[in-house]
């Protein structure tokens, strides 16, 4: 024999299925589909809305790191690099030895001429540099 529980606003309602109808078993049957669907219906629009703001806020999250991916940042400071090099024919050219060769060194080079005689001399006063030197 199946005995069930049913509980509706607070009263205790025992159902014995056994000397139930199969009119009745389908009328209950029908009733049960009913309020399921409510409830599930209800429930699914509740995960659905709670889904539309995590969407929001996801979309947010991912605007605010563009924004601050575009946004210009501050370039490294690097340390003034001096000439090295002079091309003695047009005294404006300079090369401080980082980087490619320029065209007027390449070609110089090309004719037979050695990268030291374009270092540019140390200037005149001594060795009483105001840089210090690592031991």
């Amino acid at each position: 024999m199946l005995r069930i529980v049913v509980v509706t606003g607070g009263m205790n309602k025992k159902l014995n299925f056994d000397g139930m109808s199969v009119d009745e078993l389908w009328q209950l049957h029908e009733e049960l589909s009913q309020v399921l669907s409510v409830r599930l219906t209800s429930e699914k629009r509740e995960l659905e809305k709670r889904l539309a703001q995590l969407r929001r806020e996801k979309e947010m999250r991912q605007s605010e790191a563009v924004d601050a991916r575009n946004a210009p940042r501050e370039r490294r400071k690097y340390p003034r690099v001096f000439p090295k090099y002079r091309n003695p024919e047009e005294p404006s050219e300079t090369w401080s030895g980082r980087g490619k060769q320029p065209r007027w060194l390449t070609a110089a080079l090309k004719t037979g001429h050695k990268i030291e005689e374009f270092v540019i001399g140390k200037p005149e006063g001594g060795g009483d540099s105001p840089r210090r030197r690592r031991a």
